[in-house]
């Protein structure tokens, strides 16, 4: 009499092997060196609206269509589906598998026996076969789990790709506005120019004045007249960068003439024990890249065992005459057991470049920690020691403003030195072109800091 508890037996010790997984389990790092990570990645709330804090429709108008037409991020969010289709197809391979066949075989003399010489068979199958490996190591769990991470890191990287497309456009916007403002600029300087000429002009005529001084606002004007090419350049890359970011042909930006650089009307805050590291997508990338690594050394590690797998067909096989019936009803059950045992030095080899491959994913995620945690504390200083230097060109603008009109009306009367009249005028076109590149620069390091910190940053 058979033994009812040997199937049972089985199939218990089967499920027990199938919950194995060989290989290290993964767990997230928690801290690097002195750094505390948390994750998994985080989405900023302020992520896809940071920017309407500037108020700016212009800016607002130029972010909403890129992010609607841009190719790059069009490209990334492909790669998410890709990742994810990759994903389940790897994740379905522990079920099992079947297919619905039929065919139809001809042959002459099947076999070497002498009755069957000059004997033509034929016949039709049709039927369900079926297969599955068992996985009784955790190889295709720890290929589902690799696949898992992948896909996981490209919605990441997604993520990633919307925070840089918004922070290139409005860069560039910034760089577009900073080249019309130092256009308008250095306009106004000509006129400054051109009045103080008018005035050397006058005193010339009346023979109060000498050509050496007409020569000298001479060689100003024309070294502003010299400047406005360049900016005009400028102005043409910044059309064009944005021209490509949204998608579309140079030339066809409207965004009016008037030269305005975004302005904040609160300061930034840092929130203090915020872990800002959870909202840096490259930080986050690096560390699933570190997951997917890590099961790939199951993988390769499974190959040290055995491997079972069950062939199977369930249908009918029939003469000529494609009779289906109780008569011509087959099945066939062939399980098989595989084990590399004359090539372990080749899985052994595997095992070591997967085991080196997690090493050097660990490694890379760490020095992104770094990287990240100094990039933002760059960001926040750069901007803050921009706003410096730009409030001190301010009042150096408005000291270099006075002492212009000063020496213009002591040079009119007679009471003030032509020299004089030029070091000011001199020194206040330098300080009003340096104040518009510093609006410009502010307004870029303010943008670098929602970058840096993956728009977590807050207003206060």
């Amino acid at each position: 009499m058979r033994s009812p508890l040997k199937p049972t037996a089985i199939a218990i010790l089967v499920a027990a092997l199938s919950a194995c997984a060989v290989g290290p389990d993964y767990q997230s790092p928690a801290r690097v060196a002195d750094i505390r990570f948390t994750s998994p990645y985080q989405q900023a709330e302020q992520l896809q609206n940071w920017w309407l804090a500037f108020d700016d429709a212009a800016l607002n108008q130029l972010i909403e269509r890129a992010l609607a037409e841009n190719r790059t991020l069009a490209q990334a969010r492909a790669n998410v589906d890709r990742a994810y289709a990759v994903f389940r197809d790897t994740n379905n391979d522990v079920l099992p598998k079947g297919t619905l066949d039929a065919g139809y075989q001809a042959s002459e003399n099947a076999t070497l026996s002498p009755d069957d010489n000059g004997v033509i068979t034929r016949g039709y199958s049709t039927g369900a076969s079926v297969s599955w490996d068992l996985d009784l190591f955790g190889k295709l769990r720890r290929a589902s789990e690799a696949a898992q991470a992948q896909a996981q890191q490209a919605d990441i990287l997604w993520h990633d790709a919307q925070l840089q497309l918004i922070s290139q456009v409005a860069i560039n916007y910034g760089e577009y506005r900073g080249a019309q403002l130092r256009l308008v600029v250095a306009e106004q300087n000509l006129q400054i120019l051109q009045q103080s000429r008018a005035i050397v002009q006058a005193r010339l005529d009346a023979g109060m004045a000498s050509e050496y001084e007409l020569a000298q606002i001479d060689v100003q004007l024309h070294q502003v007249q010299a400047s406005v090419p360049a900016y005009r350049v400028a102005l043409l890359t910044a059309d064009a960068t944005l021209s490509a970011l949204l998608a579309q042909r140079p030339g066809q930006l409207k965004l009016g003439a008037v030269p305005h650089l975004p302005e904040l009307k609160q300061p930034v805050a840092i929130v203090e024990g915020e872990n800002y590291l959870r909202y840096r997508a490259d930080v986050a990338s690096a560390e699933r890249m570190l997951a997917a690594r890590t099961a790939d050394i199951g993988v390769a590690t499974a190959d040290l065992y055995p491997n079972l797998s069950v062939r199977g067909f369930l249908g009918f096989v029939s003469d000529p005459g494609l009779t289906l019936g109780t008569d011509t009803q087959s099945w066939s059950v062939a399980p098989s057991l595989s084990w590399q045992a004359g090539d372990l030095g080749s899985v052994k080899a595997r095992i070591r470049a997967a085991k080196a491959s997690s090493a050097m994913a660990l490694a890379q995620f760490e020095q992104q920690v770094f990287n990240a945690m100094n990039d933002m504390e760059l960001a926040l200083g750069s901007y803050n020691l921009s706003r410096e230097q730009q409030l001190s060109t301010e009042l150096q603008w408005q000291a270099s403003n006075k002492a212009v009109q000063i020496a213009r009306e002591r040079y009119i009367a007679g009471s003030g030195e032509f020299l004089e009249l030029l070091d000011a005028e001199r020194e206040l076109l330098r300080s009003r072109d340096q104040l518009a590149q510093l609006q410009q620069q502010s307004f870029i390091r303010l943008v670098g800091i929602y970058r840096s910190f993956g728009g977590g940053i807050q207003l206060m």
